[in-house]
């Protein structure tokens, strides 16, 4: 665990959060500033501090996050609408917390793309 991560504090249960699944490997919570009806963000109970630093010491926890998508979906009612997961790597990809995160956001028609600018 990361002393200084928000992620890492929510795992250890030291910051209040809405979690909605949660098992040995993975921690599934709401987002506080979802863009959806659904917007839970799904993250290793490690901390992982983006995708290039996945390695086979930990890549258990990214099997697990990727099999919490189907039983996240279910409990937030968008597995049979769709949804759509999401996962920013690094400044220049838009990531805001340096902890392994998936979004995953449903609940709403969200078209083919994400955004212009």
């Amino acid at each position: 665990m990361e002393e200084n991560c928000i992620f890492c504090k929510i795992v250890n249960k030291e910051i209040p959060s809405t979690i909605v699944y949660e098992d040995e490997y993975v921690c599934a919570f709401k987002d506080l500033n979802p863009i959806a009806p659904v917007h839970v963000l799904v993250i290793p109970k490690i901390h992982i501090q983006d995708l290039e630093h996945i390695t086979q010491d930990n890549i258990e926890y990214v099997k697990h996050i990727h099999s919490a998508f189907k039983k996240v979906s279910q409990i937030m009612g968008v597995n049979e609408t769709g949804y759509r997961v999401i996962c920013n790597c690094g400044e220049d990809g838009g990531q805001e917390v340096k902890h392994l995160h998936y979004h995953l956001i449903g609940g709403k028609k969200l078209g083919n793309k994400i955004a212009h600018e």
